[in-house]
């Protein structure tokens, strides 16, 4: 044999065996595991920074969503009596009074719709009142007869309920249908 095949391949020096170099690898071992601690805490972080970022964009949204808040509920006041004043002058009324009343409720009329479109513009909107009675959205003063509708169905609005883009900002106050009125004569009961 030569003496190139008879040298023998040197092994990796493990720190447990009697070897000089056992120190510095007992070092790089604890260098590697303190990188893996560090890349886990990094992870981390930057996965707690992330959470803060949508945390604060949901807030940002929701303050500017809500921040009319207050100053819509002032503004449905307002509303309400611009409402009542066009109630209290039926069209029939209003059809024989002078041209004078006619122009003022017109005014008041145009100045109520001004007012409805720029609050759903800032997103408060009118409750939907038309039909089954929702315990979320509306708020029933009285239970009254029917008058032909089934029961816990409302039957008419004393107050607009408003909402604020996904919250309520006031119920709408109506009359429901009483359970257990006797049926109309109109309606067939046969079958």
């Amino acid at each position: 044999m030569s003496d190139e095949q008879n040298t023998e391949i040197p092994t990796a020096p493990f720190p447990g065996d009697d070897n000089p170099h056992a120190a510095e690898f007992a070092v790089l071992e604890a260098l590697k595991a303190e990188v893996e601690s560090l890349k886990d805490q990094r992870l981390r972080a930057l996965a707690e920074v992330e959470n803060i970022r949508r945390r604060a964009d949901k807030e940002n949204k929701e303050a500017s969503q809500y921040a009319v808040t207050k100053f819509a509920r002032d503004m449905l006041g307002i509303a309400d009596n611009f409402a009542r004043a066009l109630a209290a002058c039926p069209p029939a009324l209003r059809a024989s009074a002078d041209p004078q009343v006619a122009a003022v409720l017109d005014g008041v009329e145009a100045t109520d719709r001004q007012l409805l479109a720029t609050m759903e513009r800032y997103g408060v909107k009118q409750i939907e009142t038309d039909g089954k009675f929702d315990p979320n959205l509306h708020q029933a003063i009285a239970e009254v007869p029917g008058g032909g509708k089934p029961p816990g169905t409302i039957v008419d609005v004393m107050q607009t309920g408003f909402m604020i883009g996904d919250r309520l900002l006031r119920p709408a106050m109506v009359t429901v249908a009483r359970r257990g009125d006797p049926i109309p004569d109109s309606v067939d009961t046969k079958v």
